[in-house]
C-alpha cells in the first residue's frame, strides 16, 4: 500500500525517480518491488517509456461478446453500489476488465472519461502491461494482488499524468481469475485509501461467488444424498466446475480437476482418480469410478499446446487422456517446468513468473493449486515434471504470439528466442 501524507510531493518523488532509472541513474528513493519489477519486464518487453501504447479497441460486436461470456455482468451491481459512488466524489473512474485486460465496462462521471479517452483508456481498449506498459489493470493481472500505480510509476510517458488502483476478481472455488475491478483518474485524484477500497469492493464480490456456490452447492448435496445411497462401490458427486458435494466408498479432495469436455458423459480419465463413469445430474456430475491397474492409472506423457486460440494441457495414460485449459498463471508456471528438464527452484519460478526471486510465497501457493490438478506428475525439491514422463511444448510459429497477453519474465524470453520449444 502506498503511504501517501503529501499528493503533490508523492507524485513529484515519482516523476524524480522516474527521471533518474531513465537516465541509468541511482535515484534517490528507490521504486517500490511492485515497480520495480514491471519495469524490469518492460525492458524484457522493449516497450519504450516514450512510444505510444498499442490500445486497439474491439469492435462494437466483439464487445458485446465478450461482456456477454465474461460472467462479469451480474456482478455490476454490486460494484457499483460499492465501489462507484466513492469513486465518482474523487473523480475518477471505475473500471471492469476480463481476464485478457480487455476494459469491458467503464462507469464514472462523463468529464472523467474524457479524460480517460485521451489516453485510449475506452470500452474494448487492450490494458495489459504488453499494451500499454506498468499499469494497475495490467500489473494486477501479472501479480495477483491488489496494486496501486501512480503518475511516473507509469512506464508509459502518456500515463504519467494518471492515477490507478486495481484488484484482480478471483473465482473463490476455481481461483481462476475473473477479471479485474479498477478505479483511475487524474494524478491529482490520488488517495491513500483507493487501493484498499478497490480491494475491498473485490473481496465482496468473491463473497457473493462464495455464497452462490454454498447455495448451488447445498442443493446439489440434496440430489446426492438419496441417489449416493443406492450406488454400490465408489462413487461421488460434484459440481460443474469440480468441487466435491458428496462422497461414498473413497477419500476424495474437495475439488477435481474436470476435463472441459465432458459432453453428455461416458466414461473418462481423471488424473486424480483414474477411469470414471460421468453422468451427468442437475447442477452437477455422478461419477463412478472404474477400479483401474496401476499401468493404467499412471501418467505417462504430459503436452502444453499454445498453438491455438487458448492454452490446452492434456494428459494421457494407459486408462486415457485428459484435457484442461489451464489458468495464465498455471500455463506459465508450466511453460517454465517444461522448458527446465532439471526443474526449478521456488525463487527460480518467482522470477520466471514476476522478475522477483523474492515472491516465493507466491509461487508456492500456485504450484499447490496446480498440484491438486497434475497430482504425481509434479515434483518438487525442486520444481519438476516427474522423471519417466514424456512431456511437450508446442508453440506458435510466430514467436510473438506466444501468450499475448502474458508479462512474466520466463515468456518474453521465449518470444525473444523464437519458437522453438
Amino acid at each position: 500500500m502506498i503511504a501517501i501524507t503529501d499528493p503533490k510531493a508523492y507524485t513529484q518523488a515519482t516523476h524524480r525517480t522516474r527521471a533518474a532509472l531513465l537516465d541509468g541513474r541511482r535515484p534517490e528513493v528507490a521504486p517500490r518491488p511492485v515497480i520495480g519489477a514491471s519495469w524490469n519486464r518492460m525492458r524484457a518487453f522493449g516497450v519504450q517509456p516514450g512510444q505510444r501504447p498499442s490500445v486497439d479497441p474491439l469492435g462494437e460486436a466483439d464487445l458485446v461478446a465478450r461482456r456477454a461470456t465474461s460472467g462479469l455482468g451480474p456482478l455490476l451491481p454490486l460494484l457499483r453500489a460499492n465501489l462507484l459512488p466513492a469513486c465518482e466524489a474523487v473523480g475518477q473512474i471505475m473500471v471492469v476488465a476480463d481476464p485478457t485486460g480487455r476494459v469491458l465496462w467503464r462507469e464514472g462521471r462523463a468529464a472523467m472519461r474524457r479524460h480517460a479517452d485521451d489516453l485510449g483508456f475506452v470500452d474494448g481498449s487492450a490494458w495489459t502491461e504488453s499494451n500499454v506498459g506498468t499499469n494497475a489493470i495490467g500489473t494486477a493481472i501479472v501479480t495477483r494482488e491488489p496494486v496501486h500505480i501512480h503518475a511516473a510509476e507509469h512506464y508509459a510517458e502518456d500515463h504519467t499524468r494518471w492515477t490507478c488502483a486495481a484488484s484482480p476478481l478471483l473465482d473463490p472455488v476455481t481461483h481462476k481469475m475473473l477479471g479485474v475491478v479498477d478505479v483511475s483518474g487524474p494524478a491529482h485524484t490520488v488517495h491513500a485509501g483507493t487501493v484498499s477500497l478497490v480491494a475491498l469492493a473485490a473481496r465482496l464480490v468473491e463473497a457473493e461467488l462464495r455464497a452462490s456456490h454454498q447455495e448451488r452447492l447445498s442443493e446439489l448435496r440434496a440430489i446426492a444424498a438419496p441417489l449416493l445411497a443406492r450406488v454400490g462401490g465408489r462413487a461421488l458427486v460434484v459440481t460443474p466446475d469440480g468441487a466435491t458435494a458428496a462422497v461414498t466408498g473413497l477419500l476424495a479432495p474437495e475439488e477435481i480437476a474436470l476435463p472441459d469436455e465432458l459432453g453428455g458423459g461416458g466414461e473418462v480419465w481423471l488424473p486424480a482418480l483414474g477411469r470414471a463413469s460421468a453422468e451427468p445430474l442437475p447442477g452437477g456430475w455422478l461419477l463412478r469410478l472404474i477400479d483401474p491397474a496401476d499401468d493404467a492409472a499412471a501418467v505417462t506423457r504430459i503436452a502444453l499446446d499454445l498453438t491455438g486460440p487458448a492454452p490446452r494441457l492434456t494428459l494421457w495414460s494407459g486408462g486415457g487422456s485428459w484435457s484442461h485449459e489451464p489458468s495464465p498463471r498455471h500455463t506459465e508456471l508450466l511453460v517454465a517446468l517444461l522448458r527446465s528438464p532439471i526443474g526449478r527452484t521456488a525463487a527460480q519460478l518467482a522470477a520466471d513468473l514476476f522478475g522477483d526471486p523474492t515472491r516465493t510465497v507466491t509461487v508456492r501457493a500456485e504450484i499447490s493449486r496446480l498440484r491438486k490438478v497434475l497430482g504425481p506428475v509434479l515434483g518438487h525439491r525442486p520444481y519438476a515434471i516427474a522423471p519417466g514422463i514424456d512431456h511437450a511444448l508446442a508453440l506458435p510459429e510466430q514467436s510473438a504470439m506466444v501468450l499475448p497477453g502474458s508479462s512474466a519474465p520466463v515468456i518474453a524470453a521465449l518470444r525473444t528466442s523464437g519458437s522453438s520449444a
